[in-house]
């Protein structure tokens, strides 16, 4: 296993002017999923809060300056762990904060599926609860998570957030999980400030329309799961996959099981000559694919552990060549991994 070469505490790291806002953030960012805990539908097993807490507060310190989090992650926890950790720290230190809104739990049935709801008095409930969790009195970004399924029109959720900007708490918004013929009805209204989907090198999909949407239109990316939660990070493997528990979302994912995680491990085995030549880890070479593709402006990247954090911080200084990426694009090729396109400069696709 290759260890980091940590960059010096004092060298600040890259950033990138956010779509048109004013922010310009950090290539990567903290992402606060998992640190949400086990007790719903979708989270990553038992997670101690001071382990998460201080995974934040490290993040910050090595230069990191936005957190991503979600009302829904352990269904409101994590907002409130993302206050705990923020608490100690002066004005100046504090890193821009985007959450997210449109899912709606069954305090009832915590492991019940959230509904994805777009009634705009729904969505002016959920900030208010967000602001006082998240103990601001603005959101940096604010993002609908979904598309609504209850029936709500997209121009009218998508309104209600403009509104939200208009009126101050919020500062930016955006949309998560929406895809281009939906960024194009929501621009029509107001400027789609930034979006945030999946991405990886083994879920591809967007880089066929979605992120030259975003790049024609001036529209800020910040793709989550870039390590595909954990296959690229260089430490999975067949019995940790066989191992995760039933509180896991994972263990019940195809991504992990069968001829899938076998093609997932041999790509994630294609980015150790990535790792050595740029002395750093798979996890960081796995992140800095992605950063590579026009349009992207950082990547989200869980963590849980200080140690995390350090395993792939240097993605963001980390700039991959054409042959890089046409090296990965053949490893692509050759596993049958995943499905979209192979690179940005290769149109040609695989399906799963």
């Amino acid at each position: 296993m290759i260890e980091p070469r940590n960059l010096p505490t004092d060298i600040p790291l890259p950033t990138r002017r956010l779509g048109l806002t004013d922010m310009h953030i950090t290539r990567v960012g903290f992402g606060a999923w998992a640190i949400g805990g086990s007790d719903w539908a979708v989270g990553w097993g038992t997670q101690d809060d001071k382990d998460s807490i201080a995974a934040i507060r490290h993040a910050v310190g090595r230069g990191i300056n936005w957190i991503d989090t979600a009302a829904v992650y352990g269904l409101g926890h994590s907002e409130e762990v993302v206050r705990r950790a923020l608490a100690e720290m002066s004005a100046n230190e504090r890193p821009y904060i985007f959450t997210k809104c449109g899912l709606v739990w069954n305090e009832n049935d915590r492991k019940a599926p959230p509904q994805q709801v777009g009634a705009p008095a729904n969505i002016r409930r959920e900030v208010e609860a967000s602001l006082k969790r998240l103990g601001v009195e603005r959101i940096d970004l604010y993002q609908m998570h979904w598309p609504a399924e209850d029936g709500t029109p997209l121009q009218d959720y998508w309104q209600t957030l403009l509104d939200l900007k208009a009126e101050g708490k919020v500062r930016a918004v955006g949309l998560s999980n929406h895809n281009a013929a939906q960024l194009d009805a929501a621009e029509l209204l107001g400027h789609v400030d930034t979006l945030q989907p999946p991405f990886s090198a083994i879920r591809r999909g967007v880089g066929s329309a979605e992120l030259p949407w975003c790049h024609a239109h001036h529209t800020g990316v910040i793709v989550y799961s870039p390590m595909q939660s954990g296959l690229l990070s260089g430490r999975f493997t067949l019995a940790r996959a066989q191992a995760l528990p039933k509180d896991d979302w994972r263990s019940r994912n195809p991504e992990y099981s069968s001829k899938k995680l076998t093609s997932n491990l041999k790509l994630a085995d294609a980015f150790l000559s990535i790792a050595d030549r740029y002395h750093t880890t798979v996890a960081a070479s796995a992140v800095a694919w992605t950063l590579a593709w026009p349009g992207v402006t950082a990547a989200i990247v869980g963590a849980r552990s200080p140690s995390q954090v350090d395993g792939w911080i240097n993605a963001a200084s980390i700039e991959l060549t054409n042959g890089d990426l046409a090296e990965i694009a053949a490893a692509i090729e050759s596993t049958g991994a995943g499905s979209g396109p192979l690179s940005p400069s290769r149109g040609s696709t695989i399906h799963a």
